[in-house]
């Protein structure tokens, strides 16, 4: 029998209709840890007992009649997010006994959704990094090729999706941390306009920059669970009060007459061929379900990514500095460099940083209102090697950094929502992403314009060899 990974739809309208039971569910995800944890070095804490506790809690009050649009789903969390009584490590010695007082709210949100919380999950130390690597918990490998990376930082949350443990994951993307592994695993990775989802219970890396959001197989998917997460929280002073809207209700509308900007410069100068082949084949189907493309540009772009490191390393800097102060050794060298590092910005660079922040967010407001969402790869290049810190693109050698990251930085800065939806495979078999950015709180819009896409396309269907 061929495995069919878990659909957060299905299981939950399954489990509702007492067409099966979460335990059931859950024993099946347990199974697969088991499974997979030791090659992949998934899980930085895995939480059986917790797990039943609540599968067992779902079926009872799906008995009761209680309205539960997660009913039985397997999830886990990046091992930044608080969960009870156990350690949020940040994937870092520094942490080990960190042990949180509380679920952070977007966990609480997603029990009471119906929910199952499976365990923490493995990541780049302290979210700061792209591809996943970690000394101390071992690398997290990516499922299609598991000599190339996952991606960072949140590399276990897009490998436990990739993989048909989990129905969907949260991550958190400073710099393109959910987007880009889930490009790199086949995913669907979304990160919410800032302030859209609680922070609450997170453990920082840059307070203005940080966003939490899903990785799932589709859109359709990932609408449910945003929905179940979104909303302003009372503990997290940067949460937004604006409603929350039933991003489901929107995706099975047509995309035609919907203007999706096409950006002329930066973000198609320098790419491997398959992916620009994928991600031009990809806006050619919008195109052709009636979307009318638009040229885009985007001013600032160089100042934007000057801005975005001035203000990561500073706010970096801050968050950990007690811990730096008190035990550097914890911290792997490369970590404590970069947290070093932040120590040196001045204080008038930060401030410029945020001037200029402010500068893009007035002028691109300005673009944005031409159409309706921007289309751009997700990054340069598909996976590469462990190891590699080079890659060639037709621009010449490029650093890793700027061949992943160069795509997505700039929508942290701005706080936009940004997503990656599947868009092909190159000649190896390993996955292209291509990305979908709108003006603050389009969320709809963008899930939308993806469903429809996916609708025509077959790519999130394919599963990993490991599968």
């Amino acid at each position: 029998m061929i495995f069919q990974p878990p659909h957060v739809i299905e299981i939950a309208t399954a489990v509702r209709e007492r067409r099966t039971l979460a335990r059931e569910i859950i024993d099946e995800a347990l199974s697969r840890i088991s499974r997979f944890q030791e090659p992949f070095h998934l899980f930085t804490a895995i939480l059986p007992e917790l797990a039943r506790q609540q599968a067992k809690a779902v079926d009872a009050r799906v008995l009761k009649g209680d309205d539960l649009p997660l009913a039985g789903v397997p999830f886990a969390v990046k091992d930044l997010i608080d969960v009870a009584g156990v350690p949020t490590t940040c994937g870092s010695r520094a942490f080990a006994n960190h042990k949180a007082a509380a679920d952070a709210t977007v966990v609480k949100k997603l029990v009471d959704a119906g929910a199952v919380l499976l365990g923490k999950l493995n990541m780049h130390e302290c979210a700061f990094g792209f591809t996943g690597e970690n000394a101390i918990y071992g690398n997290c490998p990516n499922p299609w090729n598991t000599e190339r990376i996952a991606g960072g930082s949140s590399s276990g949350s897009a490998v436990a999706v990739s993989l048909g443990i989990c129905g969907f994951t949260l991550g958190s993307d400073t710099g393109g941390s959910i987007r880009m592994p889930a490009a790199l695993c086949n995913l669907v990775g979304l990160k919410p306009t800032y302030g859209r989802v609680s922070r609450a219970g997170v453990m920082p890396l840059s307070w203005s920059m940080d966003h939490i959001g899903p990785l799932a197989r589709t859109a359709e998917e990932t609408a449910v669970v945003l929905g179940a997460m979104a909303g302003a929280d009372g503990l997290d002073e940067s949460s937004s009060s604006s409603g929350v809207p039933d991003y489901a209700a929107e995706l099975g509308q047509e995309i035609r007459g919907l203007k999706i900007g096409v950006p002329r410069n930066w973000f198609f100068d320098s790419l491997q061929p398959q992916v620009a082949q994928a991600v031009t084949t990809a806006i050619d189907r919008m195109t052709a379900l009636g979307a009318k493309r638009v040229k885009a540009t985007l001013p600032h772009l160089p100042e934007v990514l000057g801005a975005h490191r001035a203000i990561i390393l500073s706010e970096a800097a801050s968050a950990f500095e007690p811990y730096l102060r008190d035990r550097p050794e914890d911290f792997s060298v490369d970590i404590r460099t970069l947290l070093q590092g932040g120590q040196f910005i001045p204080a008038v660079d930060y401030l410029k940083a945020q001037r200029v922040r402010q500068i893009v967010r007035r002028d691109w407001a300005k673009e944005f209102a031409r159409f309706d969402c921007l289309a751009t790869p997700a990054s340069a290049t598909v996976a590469t090697s462990y190891g590699q810190s080079k890659v060639k693109l037709p621009g010449g050698d490029t650093p890793l950094l700027n061949a992943y990251l160069d795509m997505t930085m700039p929508f942290n800065l701005s706080g936009q929502p940004a997503l990656t939806v599947p868009c092909g495979f190159s000649n190896d078999d390993l996955p292209i992403g291509l990305q979908l950015v709108g003006a603050p709180f389009r969320e709809a819009m963008l899930l939308r314009v993806a469903h429809q896409y996916q609708q025509e396309t077959a790519w999130h269907h394919r599963q990993p060899p490991l599968g």
